[in-house]
């Protein structure tokens, strides 16, 4: 159990006096500062050794008694990352962490709804360029024939699709009420 006690804001803050040459430089929170630079380090040297599919969908977690824990966003991406385990413990193995027993993969499904939005704004990003460029583009408009298709299909269907469909139909301009107009006769 970890001792519990409240303790002094300067030992958890600030370096201990070099006067006690034993104690000096480990503080706590220094010392969780040292691990987290080491897992950026290590985060990017796990990623430039990785295919670029995989590299946004995984990033290092943790490195504890010498095993690496990668997090994933999904099952899918987990496996793929297996596939990549040899080469990714040799690499590592041979240029950064000689000690490197395994690779143990999690799944963390923040990962993939971090990326869906980072994925969002490119999508909005390009959208916007679309709607730039479409300007310049020919509209596009629904053949006669497809009206009548739709309203033909429409008549056959549930309510709630026979009026999207005719909605769709009325694309086509005069020939939907023209294509009505030719049935109620």
């Amino acid at each position: 159990m970890r001792d519990s006690r409240p303790q002094s804001l300067d030992l958890l803050l600030f370096e201990n006096q070099p006067e006690n040459a034993a104690t000096a430089g480990k503080s706590p929170l220094q010392a969780i500062q040292r691990h987290a630079i080491a897992l950026l380090k290590l985060n990017r040297a796990v990623l430039s050794l990785l295919p670029g599919q995989v590299r946004p969908w995984c990033r290092v977690a943790n490195y504890r008694k010498h095993i690496l824990v990668l997090e994933t966003g999904n099952a899918s991406w987990k496996t793929r990352l297996y596939y990549e385990i040899p080469v990714l413990l040799s690499a590592l193995r041979s240029e950064i962490l000689p000690s490197l027993s395994s690779i143990d993969i999690r799944i963390n499904p923040s990962l993939m709804v971090k990326s869906h939005n980072n994925e969002q704004s490119v999508e909005k990003i390009s959208e916007r360029k679309l709607n730039n460029d479409s300007q310049s583009l020919p509209t596009r408009q629904l053949s006669h024939e497809s009206a009548e298709t739709l309203m033909a299909l429409a008549e056959r269907s549930p309510e709630k699709l026979k009026r999207r469909l005719e909605r769709l139909a009325a694309l086509a301009g005069e020939s939907t009420s023209a294509a009505k107009m030719k049935r109620q006769r």
